[in-house]
């Protein structure tokens, strides 16, 4: 019987044909000594070779080549670059005595609330290394509505996602956090012959945060009333007749996924030496907050926007995962809702939209957030804020 492999006619069959291609790349790039192959998958969803790079000194993983099946290439975009391989394999290598000796100072960022429009893989280069305190985003759907249908392919999407958050990674501070509000996608049938699908957006995330240099922290989950995931036309079949094998759970759920930029410092450090300890203490959470990590909150909804995250969500990451006077993202802003918690919570934000009639919309909503003070606001590729027609 054929393998999957032969049947679409690969020209990479075998996993000793992929371990042949990744070893000359390693060869080329002076990391044969350095580095293992761990054991090659093939991925035929997407017609690709995965082989892991295992550190040699460490056993641990630092990253994948993958391999266009078809072509026998490597897809560098998607392969970890060199420069990342290098960076993991000199971290593993250094002595416990000279990462506890490492004193570097940790920064308070100076950048004031901004609005940019655009994309955020490309305006995140112009701003400054390590100037971001936290993230917290909700990325846009795969294909879910028809007006998020900006990709052609999952793959592509996936690869889009995370670029950004490659970028987020340069940004970001030292041992600080990204939060990521995510779900699975439906992807509605076409015809009655055909079955929807759902992916497991989540898990694909989680893989590519851990390959762009983040540790995983937490996965909350956010509960909403039961009547929320019966608009997906999910559990309808089998509520009628309950039939096994057509059983589908009606989706009430999202996860919230809790990543740290990597660090050998522990959190104790970005405590510590953080300049302003008065904003610690003052930044301290009160009696009620979220024992567990089960979140229960009511969704909402905006004429303005298809989908957006209620403002309490983006309260709680927000306190949790910030001081006061810090400065918090969000990449994919929509309208705002990140920004209008950071300055109920006396953070600073960064919001960054490409569509111009959300940018339009975050301008407007600012002046209700700051008043006057909405004229401080930095724009960045949009007209500053006229704040003329406020009273007070």
């Amino acid at each position: 019987m054929k393998t999957v492999a032969e049947q679409r006619k690969y020209r990479v069959v075998k996993v000793n044909d992929a371990k042949k291609i990744v070893n000359i790349w390693l060869k080329d790039i002076d990391l044969t000594t350095a580095i293992k192959l761990g054991l090659p998958e093939i991925d035929d969803r997407y017609h690709i070779w995965r082989v892991p790079l295992i550190g040699e000194d460490s056993g641990e993983r630092v990253g994948e080549a993958v391999i266009d099946a078809y072509t026998t290439l490597l897809i560098t975009n998607k392969t970890t670059s060199s420069d990342v391989l290098e960076a993991r394999l000199l971290k593993r290598k250094e002595s416990k005595k000279s990462k506890k000796s490492n004193n570097k100072s940790y920064k308070l960022s100076s950048i004031r609330n901004t609005i940019a429009h655009g994309d955020a893989e490309t305006l995140l280069m112009d701003f400054p290394e390590e100037s971001v305190d936290l993230i917290f985003t909700s990325p846009p759907y795969y294909n879910a509505r028809p007006e998020y249908e900006d990709y052609i392919t999952y793959e592509e999407y996936l690869l889009k996602m995370r670029k950004i958050i490659k970028s987020c990674h340069r940004v970001l501070n030292e041992g600080r956090y990204f939060v990521m509000n995510i779900s699975p996608v439906l992807i509605r049938r076409a015809r009655r012959s055909e079955a929807s699908r759902r992916i497991a957006v989540p898990f694909d995330m989680h893989r590519i945060f851990t390959e762009e240099g983040f540790d995983f922290i937490d996965d909350i989950i956010w509960v909403k009333p039961e009547g929320a995931g019966w608009a997906t036309g999910r559990g309808r079949r089998f509520a009628a007749d309950r039939t096994p094998l057509q059983y589908k759970a009606v989706p009430v759920t999202e996860y919230i996924l809790v990543y740290r930029k990597h660090t050998y410092k522990l959190i104790d450090w970005n405590i510590r030496s953080y300049p302003n300890q008065d904003a610690v203490k003052e930044s301290k959470i009160k009696d009620g907050y979220e024992k567990t990590n089960v979140w229960k909150i009511k969704p909402v909804h905006d004429k303005s926007h298809p989908a957006i995250f209620p403002t309490e969500l983006a309260e709680k990451v927000i306190s949790y995962y910030s001081f006061i006077d810090d400065v918090v993202l969000d990449p994919f802003a929509g309208i705002g809702t990140v920004g209008h918690a950071a300055t109920k919570l006396r953070r600073r934000f960064m919001l960054i939209e490409k569509d111009s009639k959300y940018i339009d919309e975050i301008r407007e909503r600012c002046k209700l957030w700051l008043g006057k003070e909405a004229n401080d606001i930095l724009c960045v590729n949009c007209s500053p804020i006229d704040i003329s027609n406020i009273l007070v």
